[in-house]
């Protein structure tokens, strides 16, 4: 063992708290060693000098009787303040409480505000359906220019008729159709072209009243309106004056 590990070890040796095997060690190191030999029995004189002093007080007679007053006086006080502290507390607990409504109405208030309204979310969907049908080549179910082909092939699998125009005339032909599912319920998608451009023209029944808006998201342009008791979505990555141009025709040729 060496010189540091014994005196950091020396305090417990001495008070006999070390296990046998560690005690015999320092004991070795002891027999060889002044220098630690020397600590030793300085470390016991100190031990033996600080049991020699009495360690108890006894308080003068006038101190006992003022610090039995001081207890008499303070126990008399003890309800009041006790009343004064439940007081307080309940004081702070409403007002936390009332700090803790105030920023749980303000949070859910931001939250409303900043959540998106119905038209945004159906506004969501609809990018996602146009754009998946991009990208796993889903433009159509049934692939028609005729639009006496492709409206009865939604018989049977909605429950209700879409309206299908042919407006190849007007440089938006009919390339096909397809089912999708918007707003928890399947719904018709007619696909237009123009030139390289396709429109999703998304149509299911709707009970709002007649109304239209306009929105772009992620590069996209989103057209959408009611009609003869029909919500119509068009998307589209074709430029918003186009667009409106074929929502335009569509709106016509629906009187």
């Amino acid at each position: 063992m060496s010189c540091q590990e014994t005196q950091d070890l020396i305090h417990g040796y001495i008070d006999g708290e070390l296990d046998l095997v560690r005690s015999l060690e320092i004991e070795r190191h002891l027999e060889g060693c002044a220098s630690c030999s020397k600590a030793y029995r300085a470390q016991q004189e100190l031990k033996g000098a600080l049991q020699a002093v009495p360690l108890r007080f006894i308080a003068p007679n006038d101190l006992r009787r003022r610090i039995q007053l001081l207890l008499r006086e303070a126990g008399e006080r003890a309800p009041a303040r006790r009343t004064f502290l439940r007081l307080l507390t309940w004081r702070w607990a409403g007002a936390v409480a009332a700090l803790a409504l105030v920023a749980v109405m303000s949070w859910n208030l931001a939250r409303v505000s900043r959540a998106p309204s119905g038209d945004e979310l159906v506004a969501l969907e609809v990018i996602d359906s146009h754009v998946r049908s991009l990208m796993a080549n889903h433009l159509e179910d049934v692939p028609s220019t005729d639009q006496h082909t492709v409206k009865p092939w939604f018989n049977g699998k909605l429950d209700f008729s879409p309206p299908v125009q042919d407006l190849a005339k007007d440089g938006f032909p009919l390339v096909g159709g397809r089912l999708d599912y918007l707003e928890n319920r399947p719904v018709a998608a007619l696909v237009y072209q123009r030139r390289k451009h396709f429109i999703n023209l998304f149509i299911w029944p709707s009970t709002h009243a007649s109304g239209q808006g306009a929105v772009t998201r992620q590069g996209y342009n989103l057209l959408h309106w009611t009609q003869s008791g029909m919500a119509f979505w068009a998307a589209s990555d074709l430029n918003n004056s186009e667009l409106r141009e074929f929502v335009k025709l569509i709106q016509q040729s629906g009187h």
